[in-house]
């Protein structure tokens, strides 16, 4: 009799080459099978001992691999929403014009799940349990990546200060007063 851990080994092959089929990326399909086996082992305690593991590890992938598309799509409409957004509002002055793409440029550049994060709690003013939901994540880990989200933005927004103030502005100059970069949101 073969034990389930052997079974499982000798599927990775088909696992695999559904995945790149889903996929059309063998790097892709290699993070699929890897969340695949994730998810089958948070899972484990829902197999009944008559269940083919074939078509159920097949069926898990399956569902990972829609759960990621819809996740993708979900973010992407937040992201044409937000650009179409920023195209509807009246184009501000020149200094607020570039303050905006420094600002933009830093929330690009943090990491995806910090991203969408932030936009659903932030800019959607969704509640935590909500944005955790549409991200398919828990509470705790939406709550860590919007920390460290707004920790990054933080960081950005206290380099642009302290470059200023090298640059020989103080509290005085014409900074003073202007309006910095704040994160807030989520219930």
């Amino acid at each position: 009799m073969r034990s389930k851990r052997s079974e499982i080994v000798d599927l990775l092959v088909p696992l695999r080459r559904y995945a790149r089929s889903l996929t059309r990326d063998s790097l892709k399909a290699d993070d699929l099978v890897h969340d695949t086996m994730v998810r089958a082992l948070e899972s484990r305690a829902n197999l009944r001992p008559d269940t083919n593991l074939r078509t159920w590890m097949m069926t898990v992938l399956h569902n990972v691999f829609i759960d990621e598309q819809r996740r993708k799509r979900v973010e992407a409409r937040h992201a044409d929403a937000l650009v179409q957004l920023s195209d509807d509002v009246a184009p501000p002055a020149q200094e607020g014009q570039v303050r905006l793409m420094q600002i933009r440029k830093a929330f690009e550049g943090l990491p995806e799940e910090q991203r969408a994060a932030l936009h659903l709690v932030t800019l959607e003013g969704m509640a935590y349990a909500d944005a955790a939901a549409v991200l398919g994540i828990p509470i705790g880990t939406l709550m860590s990546r919007l920390g460290r989200g707004r920790a990054a933005l933080r960081a950005f927004e206290e380099g642009g200060r302290k470059g200023k103030a090298t640059a020989g502005s103080s509290d005085d100059g014409p900074d003073r007063g202007r309006a910095h970069l704040r994160v807030v949101g989520g219930n």
